[in-house]
């Protein structure tokens, strides 16, 4: 173990073995008129407005419902409270629950793991309560209710997780996503605000995460860490004993899912989802019977604590009403998302404190081939949002109930250096897919940029990045003064950049000198993925992937790779030790021995990082690459779907040569060499059309 610089090791003393109870956005360019004065709620459920949120007094009974079951268990616990948006209404703190949780899983093998987050363990205990609630919130609607088990299964390298030879979950590498030092998140260190809101830890696959309902409707999340471990569930062949579960399970009662929308009545590609392994029969506490919130802190049972970014510690808030302008998600102007025949899409978009449109459509201002005739104008920008929100309202969602329901997404769309052109959503969509739609068009965007001569081809970009500087875990007690990096090196940029020249066959791939060759995200998901072809697990591994044995959900590659200093800045904020993150994750020096937390070379095309898992396309005008587009929140084959077939339709409607990547440039016409198979580019959904018969939709396009 290299020990750290005292230079660098006194920025943690500042605040000398500090607890981590210590003390205590965005917004986008041009704004939008909106005829929308009266509120409306985003949810399904007709009526229900002023009483579809979380008050002061159901989070302090959810609170206090987790304490009973772990008084009566003798268990120690941190719970988080969340709203639908990701506002932190509340963290509590039991008396004598342990202030840091160890992050740890295994690889396929069932070996441990060194590197990436893995068996970190000085992680505030309230940072994983709050990315376990958010991520409660954030994967459930009104249509679908998820959990931190249900992402869990979804997000491992083979689905189901434990099966042999099958193809990874559809949502890999959604872990990564509302990252704290997402640039699209919004940051609000006391009181509540437009959202969405970031997670400390990204989207949480750590049992103990559910989500919270009030008549039906979707208001929020809670989390509860109280076994000292953040990990996840490799097995799902049998039923867990989870600690954390069954105390999340307890604060639910009376904020439960509905049982018909619950993830155990969903299907994904034929295996049924997981909910939760714990019941309302297995709790030893009675809600009727818990003591309330301020006798548990007059008595030194549980308080409230501070969480710097997230909560001040003083008081319980009330959350926000979901689809009114203060959760940051209102109705769209009907005037500007409309179908081609003028119809209102039933669109909405996302807002800031002034109840001003985010991100409205507006010109690019890049130049595309060199040239800023190229740019994508801010009326196309419209007409494709329009097009794939629209296909949206005509699909058939796969993650909802009922069957039937139409697809509810985000989708974006951003300019070849990555900024925002527009963002758009259906009703009642996952506010997961805000921040991973964004990440999917950037992503696209960024793989498809070969041939840029100025400075900003991908190779370049890259390797100018700082390395991520890995960290080992601390003996107990946890010291701060003894952090220090593993013996064995992270992986560089440059080798990611090399190990994709040499798996494509390309030399000059990714370079200012190469031709361009347009990736969807499902060719770069293909490409980071433990195994190639993802499925068979005697491939090898993808280039932009750790090795067999040295992969794990917590150090899957280049995805973590580019934000994990980040990720350690903002850890080291919360624990007193330095500023918080900036909002761009890349080109952070994080834990180094010289200039530790600083920025450089940070690169704005990824600035809320990359994404893994189906759901964007390159947009070209003519031959020239101008942007992407990314779709989020329904299903991977609807993103896909939607974003390609999305964007044709708006290039038939616009004829100004925007519109998808020619076929000949797409991923999957390269041939890899030692290789039978090829790179996926899309895939469409066999039947997806709600009031159509229309199969194979997307072929010969």
């Amino acid at each position: 173990m290299t020990k750290i610089s005292h230079r660098l090791t006194s920025l943690l003393l500042t605040s000398l073995l500090i607890s981590c109870n210590g003390g205590g956005g965005s917004s986008g360019a041009g704004q939008e008129t909106a005829a929308v004065n009266n509120p409306v709620n985003a949810s399904p459920e007709p009526g229900c407005i002023d009483d579809c949120f979380l008050a002061a007094s159901d989070v302090s009974q959810i609170i206090s419902q987790a304490v009973g079951e772990a008084q009566a268990r003798d268990a120690r616990a941190t719970i988080a409270v969340v709203d639908r948006v990701g506002n932190v209404l509340a963290v509590a703190r039991m008396t004598d629950a342990d202030e840091f949780i160890t992050v740890t899983s295994t690889n396929e093998l069932g070996a441990s793991v060194t590197g990436g987050l893995e068996d970190l363990n000085f992680i505030p205990a309230s940072l994983a309560a709050i990315a376990k609630a958010i991520t409660g919130a954030y994967l459930s609607t009104g249509g679908n209710a998820f959990t931190t088990r249900t992402a869990s299964q979804i997000i491992q390298e083979n689905f189901n997780p434990g099966e042999r030879d099958v193809p990874s979950g559809p949502l890999f590498g959604v872990q990564f996503s509302q990252l704290p030092c997402s640039d699209f998140s919004t940051r609000f260190t006391s009181g509540t605000g437009p959202g969405p809101h970031r997670s400390p830890l990204g989207l949480s696959a750590d049992p103990g995460g559910l989500p919270l309902y009030i008549n039906g409707s979707m208001v929020g999340g809670v989390g509860v860490i109280a076994d000292g471990i953040y990990g996840l569930d490799k097995n799902i062949a049998d039923f867990d004993n989870d600690l954390d579960e069954i105390l999340a399970t307890a604060a639910t009662v009376g904020y439960a899912a509905p049982p018909a929308i619950r993830a155990d009545q969903i299907t994904l590609a034929g295996k049924t989802a997981r909910f939760s392994d714990a019941l309302v029969r297995d709790l030893l506490s009675f809600a009727n019977q818990v003591d309330d919130l301020s006798s548990l802190q007059a008595n030194g049972i549980a308080d409230l604590i501070a969480v710097p970014g997230y909560h001040d510690g003083t008081a319980l808030l009330d959350g926000t009403v979901f689809g009114q302008p203060s959760s940051g998600v209102r109705p769209a102007d009907p005037a500007v998302f409309v179908d081609d025949e003028g119809s209102s899409l039933d669109a909405f978009v996302f807002v800031d404190a002034t109840n001003q449109n985010r991100f409205p459509a507006r010109t690019a201002s890049d130049l595309p081939a060199g040239d800023a005739v190229n740019r994508l104008t801010a009326n196309e920008v419209q007409i494709i949002l329009n097009e794939a929100i629209n296909l949206a309202n005509e699909a058939r969602a796969q993650i909802r109930v009922p069957v039937g329901s139409q697809a509810r997404v985000t989708v974006s769309v951003v300019d070849t250096s990555g900024s925002i052109l527009g963002i758009g959503r259906t009703r009642d969509g996952p506010v997961f897919g805000a921040d991973v739609s964004l990440q999917k068009a950037r992503t696209a965007t960024f793989f498809s940029g070969s041939g840029r001569t100025d400075g900003s081809a991908p190779a370049d970009l890259l390797r100018g990045l700082p390395d991520p500087v890995y960290l080992a875990s601390l003996p107990e007690p946890i010291n701060l003064a003894n952090l220090a990096v593993l013996p064995l090196p992270a992986p560089t940029f440059a080798d990611y950049v090399s190990a994709l020249q040499a798996f494509l066959g390309v030399p000059d791939a990714l370079e200012s000198t190469g031709d361009t060759v347009a990736f969807a995200d499902r060719s770069g998901g293909n490409l980071s993925r433990p195994h190639f072809p993802d499925g068979p697990s005697r491939g090898p591994q993808g280039p932009l992937s750790k090795a067999p044995g040295q992969w794990s959900v917590f150090s899957d590659g280049l995805q973590l790779d580019i934000v994990y200093n980040g990720i350690i800045q903002h850890i080291a904020f919360v624990l007193g030790a330095t500023l918080d993150v900036p909002q761009n994750c890349t080109g952070l020096t994080g834990f180094a021995e010289t200039s530790p937390f600083a920025a450089r070379n940070a690169i704005p095309n990824l600035a809320n990082g990359i994404q893994i898992f189906p759901g964007s396309v390159p947009i070209f005008r003519n031959d020239i690459l101008v942007g992407g587009i990314g779709v989020s929140g329904d299903g991977v084959d609807q993103d896909d779907m939607i974003s390609f077939l999305g964007l044709h339709r708006a290039s038939q409607r616009l004829n100004t040569g925007v519109g998808n990547a020619a076929a000949e440039i797409r991923a999957d016409r390269l041939n890899l060499p030692g290789q039978e198979a090829r790179l996926r580019y899309v895939n469409c959904p066999q039947l997806p059309f709600l009031a159509s018969n229309r199969t194979e939709v997307c072929d010969g396009l």
